[in-house]
């Protein structure tokens, strides 16, 4: 693990601290959310994200590991995820090979101590719950949890509740400091109301136009106060269209750098309707859009 600069193991004292200390990441929080933020971090409690995808949900936990200098594991969500997959599994190939190797030193003679010495902490692969548990302080990024289902759900409001893992062959893993515990919700389903409870929330909104184009220029130097700006007025209106997936902060950025692969500096109809597969992701988004590039984008 990298050990964190002096700067880094001095949290952040005001959340007007955290905010200077996110945008020297390039991570630039609002108000709310870099107070959000620093409340998750003074009071050890759980921060829930909600908001369309690409706007910086998952980008804040990664910045909040740089600040902190903690390491980060990230839990990704999926329909069907058993807390099993998210906690721990046992090696069994080399919990395999170490019985055949007992068996050739004649050390199976004793059953009881073979069968303990199957279940010990190196045969454990841990899983990105328990790492973070074991490597305290640490971030934990519960990441798209709306995707999970509800018994995984109920698992986890648990495990946020005591912050302990009770495996039977070892026993109970415990942490003397809570991860910072970030979850992210892209809202495809309504999270239950008692996780929510457990967490502090913030409802992270598309950034406004200068926060847009400062993001731009933060996170992309290489790219023209100009384009920024245009990328971020075009993304804009974008958003304001009937789209099926209306493009995040994530998708500005992936236009604003092929632009600049493409030399581009300035954004016309040509180059917008060559480039939307940048910023958009659906075919029907797409086409609706290169149909009237210049109405669309550019309010021509």
């Amino acid at each position: 693990m990298t050990e964190p600069t002096p700067e880094q193991s001095a949290a952040p004292s005001s959340p007007e601290g955290l905010a200077a200390a996110l945008e020297r990441t390039g991570y630039l929080p609002d108000e709310g959310l870099a107070t959000a933020a620093y409340l998750a971090l003074a009071m050890q409690r759980p921060l829930f994200l909600e908001g369309e995808a690409g706007v910086g949900k998952t980008a804040l936990a990664h910045a909040l590991a740089e600040v902190t200098g903690r390491p980060l594991y990230r839990l990704q969500c999926y329909e069907g995820l058993e807390a099993s997959q998210a906690l721990y599994d046992w090696d069994f190939g080399r919990q395999l090979l170490h019985l055949r190797a007992a068996e050739a030193a004649h050390a199976a003679d004793d059953p009881a101590a073979l069968e303990a010495s199957l279940y010990d902490r190196r045969f454990l692969l841990a899983r990105p719950l328990l790492q973070a548990l074991e490597d305290s302080p640490s971030v934990l990024l519960i990441d798209e949890i709306d995707r999970a289902d509800d018994e995984f759900e109920a698992f986890l409001l648990e495990l946020l509740s005591d912050f302990t893992i009770s495996i039977p062959e070892l026993g109970t893993v415990r942490t003397t400091t809570p991860p910072l515990v970030v979850l992210t919700s892209n809202r495809t389903r309504e999270v239950h109301d008692a996780l929510k409870r457990r967490c502090l929330y913030h409802w992270l909104a598309h950034p406004d136009f200068d926060r847009e184009v400062a993001i731009l220029r933060a996170r992309l130097p290489a790219v023209t106060e100009r384009l920024a700006r245009e990328v971020a007025r075009a993304t804009a209106s974008l958003r304001r269209l009937d789209l099926l997936k209306p493009p995040g902060v994530a998708e500005a950025m992936d236009w604003a750098t092929a632009l600049h692969t493409l030399g581009a500096g300035e954004l016309d109809p040509d180059t917008a309707a060559r480039t939307l597969g940048a910023v958009l992701k659906y075919r029907e988004d797409t086409e609706r859009v290169q149909g009237s590039v210049k109405e669309a984008l550019f309010g021509a």
